[in-house]
């Protein structure tokens, strides 16, 4: 996943509405949206490469996202596990809380780059591993945008999109105004631009909240509304090289309180 935007309200009649991109090499083999085969109580996208997700939802009542970080100066560890391996543990671990204060204590740097989201539809947290070290917070209430930096870092396409979600809310066209931010197809100024260590035309390539190539560019366009009644509400786009639509999943999921246990 490469870009996320989200409006976290606990207590309210949507604890968590959130659009999303998931940018990725188009030879890298994907299941689409669905229940997994080996692990029914999870739904969401797969990697059939490294066997985690980018973004998935769990029917006790969990949710988790993962972004890279772009740093070509933070070094990938030796033998570093997949990073979409962070979101199943998220979902299927006994105790939420506990097992992001162990990866903030230092296992996070068992893995590359990294931020997670990770919530139950009350509380919600960002995890951030990079090259200063591992960041574990409490995300407050509100419009959120997270990229390849850290929570909120302020560059255009996280900007965009943000916007874009709360245009969505504010008018009652959700998700629609939010999925139109994320299809935008058009690079930043350049005045504009981060800086990441990547170079200039890098940058201009990754800068759009929708990235069209032959060989990268934006695969999943995902959307996600958590009812305060236990219903769980989300949809996936599916793209191949040029930004052609591969197909569209919507699915509706009741939710059911319990513990994961060891699933």
């Amino acid at each position: 996943m490469c870009l996320i935007a989200f409006d976290h309200r606990p207590g309210s009649a949507w604890p968590l509405r959130l659009v999303a991109n998931r940018d990725e090499f188009h030879a890298r083999p994907t299941a689409p949206l669905a229940t997994w085969q080996d692990a029914p109580e999870i739904l969401g996208g797969r990697d059939l490469e490294a066997g985690g997700t980018w973004l998935a939802v769990h029917r006790c009542g969990r949710f988790a996202a993962v972004t890279n970080v772009r740093d070509p100066r933070l070094k990938r560890p030796e033998g570093a596990p997949s990073r979409g391996a962070l979101v199943r543990e998220a979902l299927t671990c006994p105790d939420l809380p506990a097992w992001l204060d162990r990866l903030a204590g230092g296992e996070a740097t068992r893995f590359a780059g990294f931020n997670l989201l990770a919530g139950d539809g009350r509380r919600l947290w960002h995890l951030h591993r990079g090259l200063d070290g591992v960041t574990l917070r409490e995300v407050p209430p509100g419009v959120h945008g997270l990229s390849n930096a850290s929570l909120d870092a302020p560059w255009p396409k996280l900007i965009a999109a943000r916007q874009g979600l709360t245009a969505s809310l504010r008018h009652g066209r959700w998700p629609d105004d939010a999925l139109a931010a994320m299809a935008d197809p058009h690079p930043a100024d350049d005045a504009a631009l981060p800086d990441t260590g990547v170079g200039l035309e890098m940058e201009r390539r990754l800068s759009a909240p929708f990235i069209v190539g032959e060989e990268y560019g934006t695969r999943a366009m995902s959307w996600l509304g958590w009812h305060a009644s236990g219903r769980i509400e989300i949809g996936e786009r599916r793209f191949g090289p040029g930004g052609v639509e591969l197909g569209e999943t919507q699915l509706r999921w009741e939710l059911s309180p319990t513990s994961p246990g060891t699933a």
